[in-house]
């Protein structure tokens, strides 16, 4: 026998007859020799229960169309393809090439897409996604929620398995040690939800890390880029008040930047040395446009 994890005797069971695992994460790694390529982030799953708490999360319906960043041996996206009007799977590593393709071959409404999914051109796929439901690898989970909450405007939801603080850093509440850049774009735009914990016994190699199951609804337009650059700003410097830290990221001339701030805090009755931490996504939103030109211009 191989040196996989015995976590759980449904995700290691056995078909005596044929003498390989009914689980089709452990059948596609044995069948194919899979190694984990934990630069990449790569944790499969290998419990099928979690797999389908993924997709009731998702509430999918015929008439979705989905974007799985993170393909791996097919496992989720063969649970989705059933479900949904169409499946776009993103993956990076082209060793999964076979086992990969022989999950998705059944399927005609799934197109697989090959690359990097910081760097594909998302918005051009065709038919538009509207659901992101995916196993994020951990080193882009950030990143790629953010990115399609920015790039994607017609997608309105997003449900990913990611790393625990991330998925807390996205959730967290304003004046918390995790509050951030990450929290005040994602919730500026979407209802963010932690929906529960998971195990990391259900993965594949065992990572080093918890994770959560994050839930995101869009609210809202995506982050205009003065919001971005202003919570990038303000965050830089996380000791500093607001104004401080912004007049020494801005690489704007400092002593206007902290006039118009101090115009603008005090428009939002908010003190002059109030910390980034202490705002909420919509107090930022409106700071933001209160500092262009046409948000000065309606004061």
């Amino acid at each position: 026998m191989s040196d996989l994890p015995t976590t759980g005797k449904r995700a290691l069971s056995v078909d005596e007859r044929e003498g390989e695992p009914t689980q089709p994460t452990i059948r596609r790694i044995r069948r194919y020799g899979v190694r984990p390529d934990r630069d990449l982030g790569q944790s499969f799953l290998i419990d099928s229960n979690i797999i389908r708490v993924v997709a009731a999360a998702a509430n999918l319906n015929a008439a979705d169309v989905v974007l799985e960043i993170g393909g791996g041996l097919g496992t989720l996206s063969e649970h989705l393809a059933p479900q949904v009007a169409h499946l776009h799977v993103v993956e990076i590593d082209r060793r999964l090439e076979e086992p990969l393709t022989e999950a998705l071959a059944p399927f005609g409404n799934v197109a697989l897409h090959w690359g990097d999914a910081m760097r594909i051109d998302l918005a051009a796929l065709r038919p538009t996604p509207s659901k992101l439901v995916a196993n994020l690898p951990y080193g882009i989970a950030a990143g790629v929620l953010l990115r399609t909450v920015q790039d994607l405007v017609q997608m309105r939801c997003w449900v990913a398995m990611v790393q625990r603080e991330v998925g807390e850093r996205l959730a967290a509440p304003p004046g918390s040690g995790l509050y951030g850049i990450s929290s005040v774009i994602a919730q500026s735009s979407c209802e963010v939800h932690i929906i529960r914990p998971i195990s990391r016994t259900v993965f594949h190699p065992v990572p080093n890390v918890d994770s959560v199951l994050v839930s995101m609804v869009r609210a809202g337009p995506a982050a205009s880029p003065a919001l971005s650059k202003l919570v990038r700003a303000a965050f830089a410097h996380r000791r500093k008040s607001l104004s401080k830290s912004v007049s020494i990221a801005s690489g704007d001339d400092p002593r206007l930047v902290r006039e118009n701030l101090a115009k603008a805090l005090a428009q939002l009755r908010l003190p002059h040395d109030v910390r980034a931490e202490r705002l909420t996504p919509a107090q930022f939103c409106r700071l933001a446009h209160l500092l262009t030109d046409e948000g000065a211009a309606e004061e």
